[in-house]
This record gives C-alpha cells, sequence and structure tokens, in this order.
C-alpha cells in the first residue's frame, strides 16, 4: 500500500543541509517526492511510498541533520495525484 506525506518544516532549517538531508533519507527509505526551500525561510517536503518509511521520513524531518533547530513539522492538504519518480531537490 502506498501513501502520501505533504508537510512543512519550520525553524533553521535553511542553509544547514536540510534539503540534502531530506533527499538522501527519503532515498534510503525507498520514497519518492521532493524537497524544496520556501521564501519565508520553512522547507516543504512531498513524498509518496510505503506507510511505515514515510513514518521514519517524518520522524527524521523532526529531527533535521545537525546545525538544523526545526520548531514545527505542520501537514499540508495532500497533493493530488501524490509525487512520483525519484526524489530530489526542487530549486527555484
Amino acid at each position: 500500500m502506498s501513501d502520501a506525506l505533504h508537510v512543512r518544516v519550520e525553524g533553521r532549517v535553511q542553509r544547514v543541509g536540510f534539503r540534502w538531508f531530506v533527499r538522501e533519507e527519503a532515498t534510503r527509505l525507498g520514497l519518492a517526492g521532493w524537497v524544496r526551500n520556501l521564501p519565508d525561510g520553512a522547507v516543504e517536503v512531498a513524498a509518496s511510498g510505503e506507510p511505515d518509511a514515510l513514518a521514519a521520513l517524518r520522524a527524521a524531518l523532526a529531527r533535521g541533520p545537525q546545525g538544523a533547530r526545526v520548531a514545527a513539522v505542520a501537514d499540508l492538504p495532500p497533493l493530488d495525484p501524490p509525487p512520483a519518480g525519484p526524489f530530489d531537490i526542487l530549486r527555484d
């Protein structure tokens, strides 16, 4: 069964390798999707895959890489369709 995750991560999450960290974790977990910086300093993450893998990614997002300080991981409305393909970093 495939499921999806779409969240906004707030705190000190830009300029600390957060997007790279998310891509590596998601790839290791076999998830599809993307991560991108938002203009207000937050990071947006969309992923799809197995529920256990998504739960593990959400836990990793709450922790973040060394140097990050995650203040919140907030749910966003689901994407339709959910993300597909290899997990990637979106750049402006």
